[in-house]
């Protein structure tokens, strides 16, 4: 046992093996009996590819670089892939990043496009493909630049040949509505092919503030007559519609003040808790109907456990097994559910469990569900988990007495000791969003810091999901404040309970978070520097055609709006304070970021100018909106544990150093 510093620690955990293990499987689903998903590489570019689980148990990759599965619609993007067995071999349609046309592909050929090309604007993007045999054609969402502005745009359901006929000819995709919402997610067909649903909504609501369920008829001729919107609206949020197999519709939503199930309008399951969450990436799935009745369901409050419901007694029994999150995506076949779900003790795997056909879960009867396992993507613990961080799950009381929620990773090292009653650094995390939350999963970025003997809160601050609809609108108005209150409120209790170090407090966060991290350095005094990841820093210029178009009204209801409060965009912004910082930082940007763009740091720079703050500017060629490529994501890290250690005086091993200008 050595007794160090905190901070200079020695580590297992290197900035390359974070970077190898960032991202995890995604966009799960069935091929015939065989379970697919997406997988990120960031050794290759941060591509993602496709991986089969073969009926046998092995794995295999099915794309060869430099295919990348990803969709940009709305820019987060959506399901980019669907599948179907078809005289006995697999045809996949999927979205390829580079060009996001539409392929097609069956094993040992090549990709052919369904889709053309658009030189106007962003182009045409496609999401949430489903493959429509009976009519030869692929049903997905359409979005379509209609100029070159960011906001130039239509999104429509829309019918995309299968024999390659619209490759070059965009008159060829039908069209299956009018564009009458600004927003809508992909069909979803009903059992017998005579109905479709899915959810709309327009500006200024972001979907988890208010959306539609828009039922309609599937016409002869497969387009979709007679809308009609059968729940939801501005202030009610459905975040996922299905059919069950008898027909009835199901969906999630919150008009009690929780994400809960209905079907044909009445509760399943009336809980204080969770069954859905905020709709970032089109198809997100929380809940999926098995043929036999009973429906698979990710819930919780503040974590998700993956259940069996049986919507006749509205009990619930939760799969056994280590993982304490999973991740909003789901598929079934038969009785086989496939999910994807995490631990602290362990990154994100694809999980599968068996649902017993005929069985109930009534407070006598069996628990209907079998084996759950790890089918895909296991985790390997690439270094001696001994190393791993020991999270608490703490609620810490905020201003006005409001609960902050949080989860803290003490410092840790089987090999090392602090001398005497030295404290540890603390790195507040302000997570990206903001209406999402930090889940308590093994994260080796996190247990780079820690294993080296800095500590960090992950701050699920007011306007979180995860915690019901009041808790998420504490935001409301109130972006800048309300964030950076919590956080503030979080680092300060850690250093009055002799947790964490007063005067080595670190707030660190990325996009939203980035914003966060940024007002927090420019309105208070409780951090010695802070770390800014493709951050808003300009709240009237980002407010006013400076992002994309699924955010661009965002800040009407965080912030409130412009043309009604453009004082308030001033007074927050930390590009008009920029004077206020004294404390060292380091900023990190995408130069191909369209939703945070590097105009933002650009101009907080200049205004920077001149006033001999210590500070590191690195902007990374071909990265847009989230880190993806191993090199970016090490450098990253190196960086920001070398502004650390400039700042505390700290002896990290074997990194570059960070060089600060003034």
């Amino acid at each position: 046992m050595q007794t160090l510093p905190y901070g200079s620690w020695p580590s297992p955990i290197d900035a390359a093996l974070a970077a190898a293990h960032d991202g995890h499987p995604e966009y799960v689903g069935f091929v015939g009996d065989e379970a697919w998903w997406t997988e990120p590489r960031p050794t290759e570019g941060g591509r993602r590819t496709l991986v089969r689980r073969l009926v046998g148990g092995r794995e295999e990759p099915v794309l060869p670089p430099p295919w990348n599965v990803r969709s940009r619609v709305i820019e987060y993007g959506g399901h980019p892939w669907a599948g179907a067995v078809v005289d006995g071999r697999p045809l996949v349609v999927f979205v390829n990043f580079a060009d996001q046309r539409l392929y097609r592909y069956e094993l040992d050929g090549e990709p052919v496009p369904l889709t053309p090309l658009s030189l106007v604007g962003g182009g045409l993007r496609w999401a949430e493909p489903r493959l429509v045999l009976d009519r030869g054609e692929v049903w997905c969402v359409l979005e379509e630049f209609t100029g070159d502005g960011p906001t130039d745009l239509r999104r429509v359901p829309a019918a995309v040949p299968l024999d390659g006929s619209a490759a070059q000819d965009r008159d060829a995709v039908r069209e299956l509505t009018d564009a009458r919402h600004r927003f809508v997610t992909g069909p979803r067909l009903s059992p017998d092919g005579r109905s479709a649903a899915w959810l709309a909504w327009d500006h200024p609501r972001m979907p988890w503030d208010g959306t539609e369920l828009v039922v309609a008829g599937v016409a002869e001729d497969g387009t979709l007559h007679r809308q009609r919107t059968v729940a939801g609206g501005p202030r009610e949020s459905i975040a996922q519609v299905d059919w069950a197999a008898d027909g009835s519709l199901l969906y999630a939503s919150d008009r009690t003040g929780w994400w809960n199930l209905y079907r044909d309008g009445s509760p399943l399951c009336a809980r204080e808790e969770e069954f859905a969450g905020p709709l970032w990436k089109l198809g997100q799935r929380w809940f999926a109907p098995l043929d036999g009745g009973l429906i698979a369901v990710v819930h919780g409050r503040g974590a998700t456990a993956l259940g069996i419901l049986d919507p006749e007694t509205g009990e619930i029994v939760d799969a056994a097994g280590p993982w304490t999150e999973f991740a909003p995506t789901l598929a079934v076949h038969g009785e086989r559910v496939v999910a994807v779900g995490a631990s602290p003790r362990s990154a994100y795997e694809v999980v599968e469990l068996d649902a017993l056909p005929h069985a109930r879960t009534g407070s006598r009867g069996g628990a209907p569900i079998g084996r759950a396992r790890v089918i895909g993507a296991e985790h390997d613990d690439a270094v001696d988990p001994a190393h791993y961080p020991e999270p608490q799950i703490r609620t810490f009381t905020g201003p006005a007495g409001r609960d902050i929620h949080a989860h803290i990773y003490p410092p840790h090292n089987p090999g090392c000791v602090p001398p005497g009653d030295e404290l540890p650094p603390y790195v507040v995390w302000a997570h990206g969003g903001p209406t999402s939350r930090a889940p308590l999963v093994l994260d080796l970025e996190i247990a780079y810091f820690t294993s080296r003997g800095i500590g960090v809160a992950e701050v699920n601050y007011g306007g979180s999901t995860g915690y019901g609809r009041e808790y998420r609108e504490r935001l409301r108005e109130q972006w800048g404040v309300v964030d950076v209150e919590d956080c503030a409120a979080v680092a300060l209790a850690l250093a009055d309970e002799g947790t964490a170090d007063r005067d080595r407090l670190v707030v660190r966060g990325g996009s939203a978070g980035g914003w966060t991290a940024a007002a927090s350095l420019t309105s208070t005094d409780v951090y010695a520097c802070g770390t800014i990841i493709y951050p808003i820093l300009d709240l009237a210029s980002w407010g006013d055609g400076e992002t994309h178009d699924f955010e661009s009204q965002y800040l009407e209801t965080l912030v409130g709006p412009l043309a009604e409060v453009p004082g308030r965009y001033a007074e927050r912004s930390p590009t008009e304070h920029a004077d206020r910082i004294t404390a060292p930082f380091l900023l990190l940007q995408g130069l191909d970021d369209v939703i945070c763009p590097p105009a933002q740091c650009e101009r907080f720079l200049e205004r920077m100018a001149g006033r001999r703050v210590p500070h590191a500017y690195i902007a990374f060629e071909g990265e847009g909106h989230g880190f993806r490529r191993a090199e970016t994501m090490i450098r990253a890290l190196e960086s920001e544990l070398s502004l650390y250690a400039q700042v505390f005086g700290l002896n990290p091993r074997d990194i570059p150093t960070l060089e600060l200008s003034k």
